[in-house]
């Protein structure tokens, strides 16, 4: 039995080691930055090695083309990343969704609005050395993971702007980034619209991720009966956890490792 929080509401399952080997027949989603590939000191600072685009494309054909990458970045962002790997994907935390058959669409917004947000994060960002803005187009991400000492700054800054453009647009917090985005938009939805589409409808859902955005995705997957499992340290709604990216590549990898020599129960555990 989960135990009561103070707040009366239950406490997470206890975060285990034992998390299945991964199966052909579920529908994967997968945060990139901190669960597929390790942070750099930038956004544009990550690279993706040929080996990890190659594994994506094994679990694509293993999977029957369910897998998609749920991100905070745009999807053009995360095309430069994959070049030659056109998942499925859900950008700017599924403002922006790329489906299986490759139709793009794009929630609307008052863009004007984060337009004068951007000018405001500019100046921001030419006063104090070190933060780095980042436009998606459709969001925008205030870093501050080279001068961390600036974080409550950052954070005080976005929820001044989020509270003079209104309730259209929310702030969201995740590692040392603080974003504005527009309201009614997560991961957990963006996993749910897939979940109504070939080839991930009927499967069971399994989100891997690392951030406090993902506890969306985590929390919808859990009420579907899927896996949702948390990358590295931190409390989670998350039922499982993997050490670090290099843990999350070995898990899938040792599943279809596992899924070529026939049907049988894989009781390997995750590492």
């Amino acid at each position: 039995m989960k135990r009561p929080t103070r707040s009366g509401r239950a406490a997470p399952a206890p975060v285990s080691n034992g998390l299945p080997a991964a199966q052909p027949q579920w529908a994967y989603f997968f945060d990139i930055d901190g669960t597929l590939v390790d942070f750099a000191s930038s956004p544009g600072g990550v690279r993706i090695d040929r080996k990890l685009g190659d594994s994506l494309r094994r679990l694509y054909r293993s999977a029957d083309g369910a897998v998609a990458l749920i991100s905070g970045r745009s999807i053009a962002d995360v095309d430069r990343l994959f070049p030659g790997v056109r998942l499925p994907v859900a950008g700017q935390h599924g403002i922006e969704r790329r489906d299986a058959s490759g139709l793009v669409v794009r929630h609307a917004f008052p863009s004007e609005k984060l337009v004068w947000v951007r000018r405001q994060l500019v100046d921001a960002v030419a006063r104090h050395r070190g933060l780095l803005l980042e436009d998606k187009g459709l969001s925008l991400a205030l870093h501050y993971r080279r001068v961390p000492r600036l974080g409550g700054f950052v954070h005080r800054l976005m929820r001044s702007l989020q509270a003079q453009i209104g309730a259209e647009f929310c702030v969201q917090a995740g590692k040392r980034v603080v974003e504005m985005k527009p309201t009614g938009r997560h991961k957990g939805i963006a996993v749910l619209e897939f979940m109504q589409e070939k080839p991930f409808r009927g499967r069971t859902p399994v989100f891997i991720g690392d951030d406090a955005t993902d506890e969306y995705a985590f929390a919808t997957v859990n009420r579907h009966e899927g896996h949702s499992v948390k990358v590295g340290p931190g409390p989670t709604v998350a039922r499982w956890r993997l050490q670090n990216a290099r843990a999350v590549r070995a898990w899938f990898e040792r599943g279809m490792v596992l899924a070529s020599r026939g049907p049988r129960t894989m009781r390997k555990r995750a590492s």
